[in-house]
Formats: C-alpha cells, structure tokens, sequence
C-alpha cells in the first residue's frame, strides 16, 4: 500500500490498477466497465492508463494474463500432497471453496471469451490458452490411468460446468456435487 504522499513506481501502479480493473471486470463485466471508471477506482488519472496500455483492449489482455498466473498458482497449490487420484480430489476440494458465491462469479476466462470470440485478438488467445493449460495439467494427473485422455477431457468438463453451474444455480446448486463425480471417474485408490 502505498502512503499518501508517496508515489508509486511504474510497476506499482500498473499491478494497482490490474488489481482495481480485476475486481471491476470480474464482478461487472468487461464491456460494462469503462477506463474511466478503472481511472477513478484506481487514484489514478486516465492518460496514466494509456501510458500504461496502448487501449482498453491491451488492458483486458493484461487483465486476463494476470487472472491467469494466479489461476495457475491457485490450482497447482490445490493439488497438495499425495497420489495423482488424491491432487485431483483436493483440487475439487479446493474448487468448492474457491465457487463460493462470495469469492465467485464465474470463470474469468469463460467470461472473456465469451465477450471477446474473435480467436485473433490477445483476450481471446490468453483465455484460451488458460483452457488448454488446465487440460493439459490434467492430463499430466490423469497419465497413469487408463483412458488417461478421455478422463482428463472428463474432468476438465467437470470443472468447466463446476463454473458454469455456480454461478447460474449457487455453489449449493449441482456444483456441490463435483468432487462425487470426480471420485466416480477416477479408478479406486
């Protein structure tokens, strides 16, 4: 935090205003937040953004590859010790936490490519690339099982209505029964 009177380094205020354009974007969507309105919840005037980005666009790409670093620190620090078939539960476990309606809107991800579909631009390609990664992880979880492919497909369509489902019908919702399904998909320990 910084004291009034001082002033912050670039790199300060550009991770000051990811964080205050994060929470804006995230619980009222991209296209309904302006850069104005990040300027004024940020402290900051708008050309200290466009001195920053380039566009709002080059903003939501930045906002997007840094909800996605901390998705990747989230998730391979859900994983926790133990057997592959173990990771997998306690990342349901954490999934549960992480959908509830005070920490969860959504996926971030699938609201970006949900406002930006055009694979050309940056959003889109770093929100992609956030789907793939988490597909891949699993797939490495999964190597040792049988049908390892298809069961890492089946999880990360478990995860993905894991999202969908939590904020449509709750975390309570059919949500809840995430790490059940998992558990059924899994081979026994």
């Amino acid at each position: 935090m910084t004291r009034v009177g001082t002033r912050r380094s670039s790199a300060e205020t550009r991770e000051h205003v990811l964080q205050v354009a994060h929470g804006l974007f995230y619980w009222q969507g991209i296209r309904a937040v302006g850069v104005d309105r990040i300027a004024a919840e940020a402290g900051v005037a708008p050309t200290t953004l466009y001195r920053l980005w380039a566009s709002k666009d080059d903003l939501v790409a930045a906002y997007v590859e840094r909800a996605d670093r901390h998705y990747r620190e989230w998730f391979d620090g859900a994983l926790g010790p133990g057997s592959p078939r173990e990771q997998i539960l306690s990342l349901f476990d954490a999934l549960a936490v992480q959908t509830q309606p005070d920490r969860c809107r959504g996926c971030p991800f699938q609201m970006a490519l949900t406002e930006f579909p055009d694979p050309e631009i940056a959003v889109h390609r770093h929100a992609a690339a956030n789907k793939a990664w988490v597909r891949a992880r699993l797939g490495e979880l999964t190597a040792g099982f049988p049908g390892h492919e298809a069961l890492a497909d089946q999880l990360a369509i478990l995860m993905e209505g894991v999202y969908a489902s939590a904020q449509a019908l709750g975390a309570e919702g059919p949500a809840r029964s995430a790490r059940t399904l998992a558990e059924a998909l899994l081979p026994p320990a």
